[in-house]
C-alpha cells in the first residue's frame, strides 16, 4: 500500500518537531522503519518501476510477439521460461495489447475472387452446384484474437486446419435438380 504524500509529510514533520528517532516514529504511527528512512530521502511516492526485468528478455518477447501474434500468454510463458503473469506485465510495458485478428493466415483475396467467378459461371450455365460442408470436432481452430503493439494491426498465423473430420454434409442446388441433402460418414 502506498501512503499519501500528506501523510508522509505529516509523519516527517512530527519526527522533526519532536526530535524522534526513526524507530520511535515508526512505533508511534504504526509503520515500518524502512519506510521512514526511505521518506527522508524522497518524500514523493515513486510512480514508475526502476528495477529492470531480471528473468524475462524483453527483446525475446518482442520477437515472440512478431513470430506468434495469436499465441496465448501461457504458450509464450512456456517458450520463454517464465510465468504467465510475467508475460502479461511485460506486454503492458511493451504497450502490446490483445486485439482481434483481421484475417486468416491462408486467406487469399485473389483465390477467393477466382472461386466467386467460377460459381457465377456455373450459375449462368444453369449447372448444379454441390456444396459440401465438412463438419466435426477439431482440436485446433483459428484463433480470433492476438497481440500487437498499440496502433498496429494483428494478423494471425496459427494454422486452423484439423487432421480429421467425422462427417460430411452436402447439398446439390440448381434449377433442374431438386434440393437434396447428402450425408456421408467417413473417418
Amino acid at each position: 500500500m502506498t501512503y499519501s504524500l500528506d501523510f508522509r509529510q505529516k509523519v516527517l514533520s512530527i519526527k522533526e518537531q519532536e526530535g524522534l528517532t526513526g524507530a520511535e516514529t515508526a512505533v508511534r504511527f504504526g509503520i515500518g522503519v524502512a519506510s521512514i528512512t526511505r521518506w527522508t530521502k524522497q518524500v514523493e511516492p515513486q510512480r514508475t518501476r526502476t528495477k529492470p526485468t531480471t528473468k524475462l528478455d524483453m527483446e525475446a518477447l518482442k520477437q515472440d510477439v512478431d513470430n506468434y501474434p495469436d499465441a496465448y500468454q501461457y504458450e509464450r510463458a512456456a517458450r520463454l521460461g517464465v510465468c504467465q503473469r510475467a508475460i502479461g506485465n511485460a506486454l503492458k510495458r511493451l504497450k502490446v495489447t490483445y486485439k482481434k485478428t483481421l484475417s486468416h493466415p491462408k486467406a487469399d483475396e485473389n483465390a477467393r475472387r477466382i472461386f466467386q467467378d467460377k460459381i457465377k459461371a456455373y450459375q449462368t450455365a444453369k449447372q448444379p452446384i454441390v456444396y459440401l460442408d465438412d463438419s466435426g470436432f477439431a482440436h485446433e481452430l483459428r484463433r480470433t484474437h492476438g497481440y500487437a503493439p498499440i496502433g498496429q494491426r494483428c494478423f494471425g498465423k496459427h494454422d486452423g486446419h484439423h487432421q480429421r473430420s467425422n462427417n460430411c454434409h452436402g447439398r446439390v442446388t440448381g434449377k433442374h435438380t431438386t434440393d437434396r441433402d447428402v450425408i456421408h460418414r467417413h473417418d
